[in-house]
Parts: structure tokens; sequence; C-alpha cells
């Protein structure tokens, strides 16, 4: 089940939100003000925050923008609880970060259902995420307005590595995005983009039913060949580059001797030795080192 932390600076709207998801079995955090909800959530890291919007201090849209100013909380799905109803103050939230609100006081019945629906999405989106920081490739979402969801690990170390990164990404990444975004006549052509000391290159790869686009950001670098690349980063020689390609390639040991016209027997000694220096035990390992390396 869930963990939610609520935050509230009303101790009478703590308890009875509090009982109300104990009832359902779902564990609950409680915050009375916004720095202590952000420290809480830092050190827990819940499934989805209930957020008053009104709270003296740090009121509840600037604790929003906080947490998602944190990589590591970002992904976490904020509800705001308010007694505010008027489009100003619903909008202020949903452009704080927050994925809905609820009206004060509230309904158990639409309490719950809420959290199990953001609570739910957000981990499977998690788990796509992590599924694709696995694969080692940089990538990143982005809404219809071209404002960042989320980004792979590797997306944001390629970007860090970047001179004068931020002014970059609003200047460059973020207007190239956002034309590809426009011109679906484009949307299948690579976008090269240069930067202080290189250029790289901007795919789109997906564009789901809720409007988001899912793109790749890669350096451009000369053109070296899969067998090189592979050559140069495992220290592997010629023939056992070739060997390790086409073994991430899905081929077969039958198909990767016919390939270089080299005999199954020599195939199977290559890779005993490629299995040696890369450590590994087996074909599937090495092949899943080789493709990572090919992604960059």
């Amino acid at each position: 089940m869930y963990t939610v932390l609520v935050v509230d600076d009303s101790p009478d709207s703590l308890s009875l939100i509090n009982d109300i998801l104990e009832k359902e079995g779902i564990s609950t955090l409680v915050a009375l003000e916004g720095q202590q909800a952000i420290t809480i959530a830092e050190q827990i890291r819940p499934d989805i925050i209930l957020l008053d919007a009104i709270m003296p201090k740090l009121d509840g849209f600037e604790t929003c923008i906080r947490l998602k100013q944190n990589r590591q909380l970002q992904h976490i799905p904020v509800v705001f609880m308010t007694g505010l109803t008027d489009t100003e103050s619903t909008l202020k939230g949903l452009n704080a970060g927050g994925v809905d609100y609820i009206v004060k006081p509230v309904n158990p019945d639409e309490l719950i259902a809420r959290i199990k629906i953001h609570a739910g999405n957000a981990q499977m989106t998690s788990s796509a995420q992590h599924a694709l920081d696995s694969v080692g490739q940089k990538l990143f979402a982005v809404n219809e307005a071209a404002e960042l969801l989320w980004a792979t690990p590797q997306t944001h170390d390629f970007l860090s590595a970047i001179p004068y990164a931020d002014k970059w990404f609003s200047k460059q990444l973020t207007p190239t995005v956002s034309a590809i975004i426009a011109l679906p006549a484009q949307q299948d052509k690579p976008q090269r983009i240069c930067y202080d000391g290189g250029e790289c290159e901007v795919t789109l790869v997906a564009k789901r039913a809720n409007g988001d686009y899912t793109f790749r950001i890669n350096s451009v670098t000369e053109d070296i060949s899969g067998e090189q690349r592979l050559r140069s980063e495992l220290g592997l020689t010629s023939r056992e580059s070739e060997v390790l390609y086409w073994l991430s390639n899905g081929k077969t040991n039958k198909e990767i001797a016919q390939i270089l016209d080299i005999g199954a027997r020599t195939v199977n000694k290559h890779l005993e030795q490629i299995f040696v220096k890369l450590g590994v035990e087996n074909r599937t390992t090495a092949a899943g080192i080789a493709i990572r390396i090919l992604a960059k």
C-alpha cells in the first residue's frame, strides 16, 4: 500500500485525514509546515503528498515549487488541499507542479480515489523510468509546452557537462524541442544543436496519448564504427570487437562465423576471451555491455 505525506498547519485537519487514511490501511506521515514537509520527503520519499495551499511561513505553492526543483523528489505527485475554489488559485497550484486539487472539507471517498489514481500512475511512471535508466540512454520527456518532465541520469550528466548549461537549455534546447513538437513533418528527423565545444543531436522517440513527448539526445562525434568503439572502450582486439559487435546485434555464433568468414570454433574462442576481459560469464551479459556502449 502507499505512503502519504499530509501537510497542513491545522492539527484538526491532519487528525481527520490521518483517520481516513488509516481506515484504508494507508501509511501516513504528517507535517505542519512546508520546510518540515520537504525535510521529511527527502528522508522517506512518500508515494504522494497532500499539501495544504495556505500555510504560514512557506505556503503550499512555494513548497511544491521547491519539491519539484529537487531531482530526487520531482516525481512525487502533489495534490493540493484547499478551500480556494477560484480559477486563479487552482491554476497557481497546477503551475507550481501539482497534479490535482481537493476542496476542503475533504470527501473521504474522493480523497482515497485520487490518492490511488495519482500514486498508482506515479509508480508506473517511476518503473518505466527505472527501466529506461538501466538501458543507459540519454532520454528526457517534455509536455506540450516543452517543459521538462523527467530525464534519465545519463541526460542530467550530459547536460551538466555543457558550458553554461542552464542558459543553453533555455536558449537552444527548449526552442528546438518546441519546434519539433510544432512541426509534425519534422518529427522523424534528428535536429542538431551546437554548444560551446561540441554539437548534439535531438531526436523524437515517442509521443504519448496524454501529450507528453520523449526525446533522445546524443553528442555528435566523428563517424566511428561500432567495432572501433567497442575496441577502444573495452580493450578488445580487432577481431574480438567484431565478434562482440555482431553478438550485440543478436547474431548466433554460426551467423557471426559466416559474416566474418571464420570458423565457428574460432568464434567460440574469441567469445571466451571476451568474457574474461569483460568479467562476465555469458553472452547475454556481454551483449548488454556492448549495447550500452553503442547506445551512448
